[in-house]
């Protein structure tokens, strides 16, 4: 499963990528069990505030054990288009569950996933995430949204709105005026690679149902990461494995 040239200068052009059936359905199915079974992400699971005062759970990891997380997360269906993607070798930031549960789940406010990566001392934009579906995302309970090609903006000030980062509204106000608005509607195991520095946000749901995502981040390898004293931090490669049984 591997981009096609025409993919990759979409992606370029456009700053996101849907591929639909990166998961099966019977893995899409261990991600759930995991969720609601007690596993890693009920061990890391936090609760952010939106503006309103909603809550959207979080769980965040940096380590690869030896999960389901993180064997979607060196599956070569993902790694390799990274790859392709960033145009080198990457290395593994972090994974995330995001669980926005029926009627109560809080929205995330605009933002650029560099606008919290700078300051973890990644000198260049040179990173993506892997937004994978778990359950059904529509409209109605909350998808993604993203403004399509507003990565080219390049990284935007981020300030404290409730208790999450976001882009200065008066920025977002102008970009929504000069790129087209996305809803990311996907199904269970479709996937959205997407640049670290794309505008993108959702609403809280509304629904009767859970949208819960996966979300695996990289560096390209060659990105340097520096400390707070300034000293360079060491990734290794991300390996890229098949699933064993």
């Amino acid at each position: 499963m591997l981009l096609t040239y025409k993919d990759i200068e979409q992606y370029r052009r456009d700053g996101f990528l849907l591929v639909e059936n990166v998961f099966s359905d019977k893995e899409i199915e261990t991600m759930v069990s995991d969720i609601e079974g007690g596993g890693r992400t009920a061990a890391s699971a936090m609760s952010v505030n939106d503006e309103s005062g909603k809550k959207a759970k979080l769980a965040y990891w940096e380590e690869l054990t030896d999960d389901i997380w993180s064997a979607a997360s060196t599956s070569s269906r993902v790694v390799n288009n990274v790859r392709m993607l960033l145009g080198e070798e990457v290395s593994f930031f972090h994974g995330k569950v995001m669980m926005k549960e029926a009627r109560t789940g809080g929205a995330w406010e605009w933002h650029q996933d560099y606008g919290y990566w700078y300051d973890q001392g990644f000198l260049f934009p040179h990173m993506i995430s892997v937004f994978v579906a778990i359950d059904p995302a529509t409209k109605l309970n909350g998808c993604l949204r993203v403004l399509k090609g507003s990565h080219k903006m390049g990284r935007l000030t981020h300030l404290q709105v409730g208790g999450q980062t976001a882009t200065d509204p008066a920025r977002i106000a102008a970009a929504e005026k000069r790129f087209e608005t996305v809803y990311c509607e996907m199904k269970p195991g479709s996937a959205l690679f997407f640049d670290c520095n794309l505008l993108h946000c959702s609403a809280s749901n509304d629904s009767d149902h859970h949208r819960r995502s996966f979300i695996m981040c990289y560096s390209a390898w060659g990105n340097p990461q520096l400390s707070k004293d300034g000293n360079q931090l060491f990734r290794e490669p991300c390996p890229a494995i098949e699933k064993r049984n």
